[in-house]
C-alpha cells in the first residue's frame, strides 16, 4: 500500500481519541525509525471506524461583548512604572472564569517584572539575528531564567536553542512554553520575535508564581526556539524530542489589529522548493543558437505559475523569486535559481497542488532544453491547529475578553505559516496572536512593524496576553478534568507524531528532493 494510503488511513485512525501525551512523548522514538514500521504496517492493514467529527475552524465564532474593564498597562518607556487601569472596548468585565485568584496572582508577577521584561525586549531587538545565529538572545534569555532560579539548557539539540525548567511538588503535568529570537534579514524584528520572546518569559514566570503560592504541582518548561523565519527550528526540535514531555505547549505572537485585540486563527501549511535550472552559455549576438537559457526557463516558470494560480483555490498561496549568479546582457545565461513557497490551509491540499507546481518547473526545462533540479532544504511547516479546549470560552478567550479586549477571527484562516504548526499536530497547543498599534501598512515584515515593536502599546500588549496565556497554562497543571479534555481535542483534531513525520517526509517527496530532470532526455540522478 502507498505511503499516501498509508497517511490517509493513519488520519482515520488519529481520529478515535487516542492519548495524544503518550504519542507526543514516543514522538522521537518513532521519527528515529523505532516502531514506526510496525505502527505504519498496522495502520494500513486496519480497516478504522468512522473518524469522529473534526472541529470546524471556521465555525465557533465568539462576538466580543462591548463594554469595558480594567487594562494592565505599564506606562512609560523604558522603565518600570506602576500599572495603569483604564477603559477597554469589547471587554465583560463580569464574565466567570477559571479561579480568578489564580490570576491576580499571575498578573501581579508579571506586572512585577514588566520594566526588566522590557528592557530585555529592547536588548534583543536592538540587535537582531538570522536564523540559528541568535547567540546574543540566547545568551540574555538564558542569564535571565538562571537568575531567577529556573534549572537552564544552553545549546538544546541546537546551538542557539535552549530550555528552562522548573518543577514544584510530586508529579503533575507538564506545562510547555515558547519563545522566539530570530529577526529577518534587512528589516530586524519585524514580525516582533523580540516580544514574543518575553511573552515567552512572562508566562513561564507567572505560572511559576502561581505554582509557588498557591501549591499546584507539576512542571514548566520554556524553550527558546530558534529559526522561525525560514529555518523550522520547532520542527527540528521536535524530531529530537524536545515537546516530548510536555502535555500542552503554548506561545503568542504580535500582528496589526484592534487596539487591545487578540485572535485565534489558524496559520497556512507550507513547503519551500527551491529550483535550479542549468543550461548552456553562448554569445547573445553572435550564436544564440548554441544556448540553453536558463534564465528563459526560470521565466517561463513564473509564467506558467501565474497561469496556474487561476485554477487554484483563493486560500491556496504560490510565490517566488528569481536568484542568479554573474549575469551579463550580452551572455546567455547558464544559470537561474528560483525560491519558491507553497501554502495551503491543511497538509492535505498542500500535497495536492505540490505536484501541480512541481509540473510548471519541469515544463519550462523541457521547453528551453535544459536541465532542472527540485528540492527542499527545510522541513515542511504544518498547518496550525489550535486546540480548541486551550482556546474556547472558558479558557483562554474569556480570560482574555474580560480582562483585556476583543477576540477577533476565531478559529478562522489566516494567510502566514509558522513552524509552530507541526508542534499542535504531536500536541495540544495554543498559538494566539495580539495586536499592536502599526503605521498604515505597516503590516508584519515591515520596517513599520519593526518599529511598532518596539513601542510600550506594544509592550503593554505582550503583556496583557501573556496573563490570559498563562492562566490557561497554570489550568493545565491544576485542572485533571479540563486537561484531559485538551487531550481529548487534541486526538479528534489529529495529533500524532508518526503522522507528523510521514506527511513531512511524503511532502518532501513530493517537492523532488534531490532529483534532476533533464529538459531534452528526462529524469537523471543529481
Amino acid at each position: 500500500m502507498t505511503l499516501v494510503s498509508c497517511t490517509v488511513r493513519l488520519l482515520r485512525v488519529a481520529g478515535r481519541g487516542a492519548d495524544v501525551r503518550g504519542r507526543a512523548r514516543r514522538g522521537s522514538d518513532v521519527i528515529a525509525g523505532h516502531r514506526a514500521s510496525h505502527v505504519a504496517e498496522a495502520a494500513c492493514t486496519h480497516t478504522p471506524e468512522p473518524p469522529r467529527a473534526l472541529l470546524s475552524m471556521t465555525a465557533l465564532k465568539m462576538a466580543p461583548v462591548q463594554t469595558s474593564a480594567q487594562f494592565w498597562h505599564p506606562e512609560g518607556t523604558d522603565a518600570a512604572a506602576a500599572p495603569q487601569s483604564f477603559p477597554v472596548e469589547g471587554v465583560d468585565p463580569h464574565l466567570a472564569f477559571y479561579r480568578p485568584e489564580v490570576l491576580d496572582t499571575i498578573a501581579r508577577e508579571i506586572d512585577a517584572i514588566g520594566g526588566e521584561l522590557r528592557a530585555l525586549s529592547l536588548d534583543i531587538h536592538q540587535h537582531p539575528e538570522l536564523k540559528f545565529e541568535e547567540t546574543h538572545a540566547h545568551d540574555v534569555l538564558t542569564a535571565f531564567m538562571g537568575a531567577r532560579g529556573w534549572a537552564v539548557e544552553r545549546h538544546y539539540f541546537l546551538d542557539t536553542a535552549w530550555a528552562a525548567t522548573f518543577v514544584h511538588g510530586a508529579g503533575g503535568r507538564v506545562l510547555g512554553v515558547n519563545s522566539e529570537m530570530d529577526a529577518l534579514p534587512g528589516i530586524g524584528h519585524a514580525c516582533g520575535h523580540n516580544l514574543i520572546a518575553i511573552a515567552g518569559v512572562a508566562v513561564a514566570c507567572g505560572v511559576k508564581a502561581a505554582m509557588l503560592k498557591h501549591d499546584i504541582p507539576g512542571k514548566v518548561v520554556l524553550l527558546g526556539t530558534p529559526a522561525e523565519e525560514g529555518g523550522a527550528g520547532k520542527a527540528i526540535l521536535l524530531e529530537k524530542g524536545a515537546y516530548r514531555e510536555m502535555d500542552a505547549c503554548l506561545m503568542c505572537h504580535p500582528s496589526p489589529g484592534p487596539k487591545h485585540g487578540a485572535s485565534l486563527s489558524s496559520c497556512l501549511a507550507l513547503i519551500r522548493l527551491d529550483v535550479a535550472y542549468e543550461g548552456h552559455t553562448a554569445h547573445a549576438a553572435m550564436r544564440p543558437w548554441e544556448a540553453q537559457n536558463a534564465l528563459d526557463a526560470a521565466v517561463s516558470a513564473y509564467t506558467n505559475i501565474s497561469y496556474l494560480r487561476q485554477q487554484i483555490k483563493p486560500t491556496h498561496r504560490v510565490h517566488g523569486v528569481f536568484k542568479g549568479e554573474d549575469w551579463a546582457a550580452n551572455v546567455i545565461p547558464d544559470n537561474a535559481q528560483m525560491l519558491w513557497y507553497i501554502r495551503a490551509p491543511t497538509l492535505a491540499e498542500l500535497q495536492e497542488v505540490v505536484p501541480r507546481v512541481k509540473a510548471c518547473f519541469e515544463a519550462s526545462a523541457l521547453a528551453t532544453g535544459c536541465k532542472v533540479a527540485i528540492s527542499t532544504e527545510t522541513h515542511p511547516l504544518f498547518d496550525l491547529r489550535q486546540n480548541t479546549a486551550l482556546g474556547k470560552c472558558e479558557a483562554f478567550a474569556e480570560v482574555f475578553r474580560s480582562k483585556f479586549g476583543p477576540i477577533d477571527r476565531v478559529f478562522g484562516i489566516d494567510g502566514a505559516s509558522t513552524d509552530f504548526g507541526n508542534v499542535t499536530y504531536a500536541l495540544p497547543s495554543l498559538h494566539p496572536g495580539f495586536s499592536i498599534p502599526t503605521l498604515p501598512n505597516g503590516g508584519n515584515h515591515t520596517r513599520q512593524f519593526a518599529e511598532a515593536a518596539a513601542t510600550p502599546e506594544a509592550h503593554a500588549a505582550a503583556l496583557s496576553v501573556s496573563k490570559s496565556l498563562a492562566l490557561v497554562g497554570l489550568r493545565v497543571l491544576d485542572d485533571a478534568r479540563f486537561a484531559r479534555e485538551v487531550r481529548h481535542r487534541a486526538s479528534c483534531a489529529v495529533g500524532s507524531s508518526l503522522l507528523t513525520c510521514l506527511l513531512g517526509r511524503w511532502l518532501r517527496r513530493c517537492a523532488g528532493q534531490g532529483r534532476v530532470r533533464e529538459g531534452q532526455e528526462g529524469e537523471g540522478g543529481g
